[in-house]
């Protein structure tokens, strides 16, 4: 973990006060904490730093008990696919991350891309702001990611046919910027960051796995500046009870709060006008990305992400 971080992380498990954390370092390269924790003084939890990732997390025993299939590595490679399909010279890739790119307009300050999974939206975004941090839950995610920073490539083998695979070396251009990239493990509905900590954030194909999206909406607020700032949600709304009690669903039910379909539920409650977490948004656009996910050589995923990009 890069030590300037340590300049807006709070405690997660705080919330709603902002506790800063403080951090020990017991192996260190250059500005990079390779062991370590990181401690509140309020509540005094810990949380570990092992390999260069901090896990700033509320519920680790949780997150490690999970089982989760984001820790496979056949998913890894799958999304490292997904992620960089156009570095492999894939023709049956997608121009996704590259077009959710496009959607964000330079700035200063810092970008958060919540749910950055393998990190290449976070890779994007480090040349148009002074900082891009990337945060999952997924631990290997994450450690994919920052491999990619610290190494600038990664081997990735992806399934052909049932036990048969094909090895590929996955290497970042040069002209990437890496040294204002971060990526750690955390909550996207207790994101352990000062409020105001960023002008620009992004949620990508992750509101509809969560079980109480509607936290994850308040805690980007929270975290925007008050004003010029910029936020891009995009998702498929896959809305399922798996992920959510359907009481929390943002759309996909035809009664409650936000009855009706995601995108325009979730564009209309970011126009509130509200004094907190932070103003209402002003929508910008609404459109949608074909993102595609491989499972193997014959095996494709054609998703519809339908995003909102707003700003105030």
């Amino acid at each position: 973990m890069k030590t300037w971080l340590t300049q807006i992380l709070i405690c997660p498990a705080c919330l709603p006060l902002e506790k800063g954390l403080r951090l020990k370092a017991d192996t260190q390269l250059n500005d990079d904490v390779l062991d370590g924790s990181l401690s509140c003084p309020e509540c005094l939890n810990k949380y570990p730093i092992r390999e260069g990732i901090a896990m700033v997390h509320p519920h680790l025993q949780t997150l490690k008990d999970s089982g989760s299939k984001y820790e496979n590595s056949s998913v890894v490679s799958s999304y490292l696919w997904s992620h960089y399909c156009d570095l492999l010279n894939d023709p049956e890739g997608s121009s996704a991350y590259q077009d959710w790119a496009g959607l964000m307009h330079s700035g200063t300050g810092g970008c958060l891309d919540m749910g950055s999974a393998v990190g290449r939206f976070t890779f994007d975004m480090a040349s148009r702001f002074d900082f891009a941090l990337g945060i999952d839950d997924s631990v290997a995610f994450i450690r994919a990611a920052r491999k990619l920073m610290t190494r600038r490539r990664i081997a990735v083998e992806l399934i052909q046919e049932g036990i048969l695979t094909r090895k590929e070396t996955l290497t970042i251009p040069l002209h990437w910027q890496t040294q204002n990239v971060e990526f750690i493990v955390a909550d996207a509905m207790a994101l352990p960051f000062a409020s105001g900590a960023f002008s620009a954030l992004a949620s990508l194909n992750m509101v509809d796995k969560l079980p109480l999206p509607l936290k994850h909406l308040q805690e980007a607020g929270r975290l925007a500046h008050r004003e010029k700032a910029q936020f891009l949600l995009s998702d498929p709304f896959s809305w399922s009870e798996q992920s959510a009690e359907r009481e929390h669903w943002l759309g996909g039910k035809s009664e409650g709060e936000f009855a009706g379909y995601g995108l325009d539920n979730i564009a209309g409650w970011l126009e509130l006008p509200r004094a907190n977490p932070g103003p209402g948004w002003n929508i910008e656009k609404k459109g949608h990305v074909w993102w595609k996910i491989r499972t193997h050589r014959n095996h494709y995923e054609l998703i519809r992400s339908c995003y909102v990009k707003a700003f105030r």
